[in-house]
């Protein structure tokens, strides 16, 4: 039996697929964070072992296919069951459903490359000291940094995440940015292989470390319960609505609408910006249509500002562009303000190689026309509401989980406001991991986030990460409360910058330590 567990299959394949689909479980929603603490440690004595047995039990195989595979059957798993909930998309339309167990294997199978790499390129190097654990940081670092870029990118999972329960723990984001504080989390993580080494001053840098958490952690505390309130700021009174409804009642738009406004309970004299979810409009002959200019003039007044998704389209030429739309209307559904999603979904919204796929029949998962198109409008929607003049950071759906796409904003914003459809993940991880990603936009952007989701967690996030007000998925109804008018700073701290010196920083102490055989 033990001869068993020293199979090439098993080393290579099994266990190293069976510890992926372990670090689930460190991920929203189970949080059992510590569990990387394990798994990361045992994938690094793994990649050791196999470079050891490549040399001998191995030497008729090639030492970087076994590294590869390795990697590749670790990231399978990762990706497989980290992402699982995506495929629950291809349900809803049965021209789809044949494309489920392709994507089941081929997706992950694909982003599996983001370990597999990595480990061949630094699997030689790897030895039982120090300055290995620096290199695989560095490595599994910049691999998760080129997910979060390359193509349309995916920063889904990212290491940093499984702290999410911790928003002490969080608050460094502000500073240093969602990828400087991933270095140091799977640094973290990686350590306690040194454990087993033989090298000395192991137990100082496990001291350091430890040190280095709990600072973190007293720092993080401060901050959350130094806030100070002032009662003469300007406030604005926002009402999130949620119908929590399933996919197939939004081919009755009417209904749709008369829910949403009837959830929204309107007091006509109370100056309000209700947030209703992503694509609650899904047709251009409703949108403009005589009902819902009717059903908004009767139910909402001159003190209301209506945030909705829709489906919307703009002529070009002779083309017609659709757009996945985030609108500002009155209570004579006129359009104040339209923002156009820039970050689309592959084969969700927009379809790669699209000439070639509507061949065999394909569309867009979430259309029945053709692919969305990129939007080009600013995502900063400034507004005059309430005797204020507020300026609102737009995001549409999964635009939320890009940082780099928040930060290529560089005017002042006082609320983040996203809404989103989760309907489309089910009853599965998908929409809870989602919203954790809001909190941490929050706290990097040090400001309020207001969050509309239909079957998804809406709620009012404040900049330091809490949740003041939320509805569950399968909650209907609204949540309420007055936010004050902050801004965030015009000198955000240089968060690109400070992950660029701290790559090189985890370079160069690498080579330090290596000359020194540490």
């Amino acid at each position: 039996m033990f001869k068993f567990f020293e199979k090439r299959f098993f080393i290579l394949f099994m266990f190293p697929f069976f510890l992926g689909s372990l670090t689930v479980l460190s991920f929203e929603p189970f949080n059992i964070f510590f569990i990387n603490f394990f798994i990361l440690p045992i994938l690094f004595y793994l990649i050791i072992y196999v470079k050891k047995k490549s040399k001998s039990t191995y030497r008729k195989k090639p030492f970087f296919k076994n590294l590869f595979f390795l990697g590749t059957s670790f990231g399978f798993s990762f990706f497989l069951f980290g992402f699982y909930w995506i495929f629950y998309s291809l349900t809803f339309d049965e021209s789809f459903k044949f494309l489920i167990p392709i994507g089941v294997i081929l997706i992950p199978l694909f982003l599996s490359l983001f370990f597999s790499i990595p480990i061949m390129a630094i699997g030689n190097l790897c030895e039982k000291n120090i300055s290995s654990i620096f290199l695989i940081t560095l490595a599994f670092t910049i691999s998760d940094f080129l997910r979060s870029s390359i193509l349309t990118g995916f920063p889904w999972n990212i290491w940093a995440y499984s702290f999410s329960w911790s928003l002490e723990s969080l608050q460094i984001l502000s500073t240093i940015g969602l990828f400087s504080f991933n270095i140091f989390i799977i640094f973290f993580f990686f350590v306690p292989s040194i454990l087993f080494f033989k090298a000395k001053g192991k137990f100082l840098t496990l001291g350091m470390i430890l040190i280095i958490l709990f600072s973190n952690y007293l720092y993080g505390s401060y901050k959350i319960n130094s806030i100070e309130k002032n009662d003469n700021e300007k406030k604005v009174n926002f009402k999130i609505v949620s119908g929590s409804m399933n996919l197939s009642s939004f081919k009755n738009e009417k209904e749709v609408i008369s829910k949403l406004i009837r959830y929204s309970k309107p007091e006509k004299d109370k100056e309000t910006i209700f947030v209703w979810p992503e694509g609650v409009i899904t047709s251009e002959s409703f949108l403009n249509s005589e009902y819902i200019k009717n059903a908004f003039k009767k139910n909402f007044s001159d003190k209301h500002l209506i945030i909705l998704g829709a489906n919307t389209v703009q002529k070009k030429s002779s083309e017609l562009n659709y757009y996945n739309s985030m609108l500002f209307v009155n209570k004579d559904f006129e359009v104040i303000s339209q923002y156009d999603k820039k970050k689309l979904v592959p084969f969700g919204e927009f379809l790669p190689m699209e000439n070639i796929l509507t061949r065999i029949g394909l569309n867009a998962i979430s259309s029945s026309h053709s692919s969305f198109s990129k939007g080009k409008r600013n995502s900063i929607t400034k507004l005059n509401f309430s005797s204020n003049n507020i300026s609102l950071l737009t995001l549409v759906c999964y635009e939320i989980i890009f940082p780099s796409f928040i930060n290529q904003n560089n005017s002042t914003f006082n609320f983040i406001v996203n809404i989103s459809e989760d309907a489309w993940f089910g009853d599965s991880i998908g929409p809870y991991q989602h919203f954790k990603k809001a909190i941490f936009r929050s706290i990097e952007n040090n400001i309020y986030t207001i969050r509309s989701t239909n079957r998804g967690i809406s709620a009012f996030i404040d900049p330091n990460g809490r949740i003041l007000k939320s509805l569950m998925p399968s909650e209907v109804g609204n949540i309420e409360i007055e936010l004050p008018v902050q801004k965030n700073s015009k000198d955000k701290p240089k968060k690109s910058l400070i992950f660029l010196l701290l790559l090189i920083t985890f370079l160069l102490t690498f080579l330090i330590l290596r000359k020194l055989k540490i």
